[in-house]
């Protein structure tokens, strides 16, 4: 059982780069989703196998096999390398629960002051204003008023703050508060009227998709299993390519989105950008030339004989590591049939 219960330990190292692989071949809509789902399934593998070590360990406490009445001498000798394996198990889980509170912790912590920092502008309103002078204050002014035929009415919250330093990106929402788009003066005075359509659609995209709960995810698996940190670079980049595909298809004009792009990539690396939460997905991030290539590149994904044989084998080796990390559910039941043939034991004595 104890081999069992290690391989879901051991698989990641080999499922994440098979993960990447394949996600490459794909567009970027499914791509996110290979890449989120492995991350999410590998990590709860890898969480279950170190409770059942765990548990195997705990089952060896005088207290606790008197409670179940399990006979100990039968039980170091039926599995002996359990308790040796049991306490690092043990550690290594309350530090992931730990680690996890904690990346929890500063999710909430940074929405609640990113939104705390949008408190003075209503959903309706277009601005916030965190300058004092005139001339930014209009210069804010002139910028929303360019900006107010790009936006759609039946989209997610528009909020201009009055910064000079460019940056976009999708805030997501809390209980009582809807999702925004945040975006400062700077970036709407670097780029023209289409080009901010673009900017926007690209961002509102990321809304509809939540695609923070992408990123959220990535950030558990990483915590959970060291080597699902590998996941998170790709899956941020198939996210803001799926979100570019959407602004494509919205402002129908592929050249155009990445026109919108690439300036507003070259506008963000002019001034230190602002503070913005991690789960904010942002135009201006991630491999921006791939980006851009991708967008110009007329057929992306075609299908070619050699792309279609690495697809396929990345698909199932994959597959077979998904496979194999789910036999930590099995080795719950030979668990459980050892707890009991313990007891059956403990009772002839």
């Amino acid at each position: 059982m104890i081999l069992l219960v290690l391989a879901p330990l051991l698989i990641p190292f080999l499922a994440a780069p098979a993960a990447r692989r394949l996600a490459d071949a794909l567009p970027p809509r499914p791509a996110a989703w290979v890449l989120g789902t492995t991350g999410v399934l590998l990590a709860g593998a890898s969480a279950a196998s170190l409770g059942l070590l765990a548990a195997g360990g705990l089952l060896r406490i005088p207290a606790v096999a008197a409670l179940g009445h399990i006979s100990l001498p039968w039980l170091a000798q039926a599995s002996p390398a359990a308790l040796v394996a049991a306490w690092p198990a043990a550690l290594a889980l309350v530090l992931a629960g730990l680690l996890t509170l904690r990346t929890a912790h500063r999710q909430v912590t940074d929405l609640r002051r990113a939104h705390a920092a949008l408190a003075p502008c209503p959903a309706s309103d277009a601005s916030t204003r965190t300058g004092s002078s005139a001339r930014t204050a209009a210069s804010a002014t002139s910028a929303i008023s360019a900006v107010s035929a790009t936006s759609a009415t039946d989209g997610p919250p528009l909020a201009v703050l009055d910064d000079d330093r460019a940056d976009a990106y999708a805030l997501p929402g809390r209980p009582g508060r809807p999702g925004r788009i945040v975006v400062t003066a700077g970036m709407l005075r670097a780029l023209p009227a289409p080009e901010r359509a673009a900017l926007l659609a690209h961002e509102r995209a990321h809304l509809t998709a939540r695609h923070h709960l992408f990123l959220a995810a990535a950030e558990y698996a990483a915590v959970l299993h060291p080597a699902l940190g590998r996941l998170r670079a790709p899956l941020g980049f198939h996210l803001e390519r799926w979100a570019d595909e959407c602004a494509a298809r919205a402002v129908g004009d592929r050249a155009l989105t990445a026109r919108a792009v690439g300036h507003a990539a070259l506008a963000a690396a002019r001034t230190p950008r602002p503070p913005r939460p991690g789960l904010a997905p942002a135009a201006a991030t991630g491999p921006v030339p791939r980006r851009v290539a991708a967008l110009l590149s007329p057929q992306p994904h075609t299908a070619t004989r050699t792309g279609t044989r690495r697809r396929v084998v990345a698909a199932l080796a994959l597959a077979a590591c998904l496979g194999v990390s789910t036999a930590a559910t099995a080795a719950t039941s030979d668990l459980h049939r050892t707890v009991e043939s313990a007891q059956l034991a403990d009772g002839g004595r």
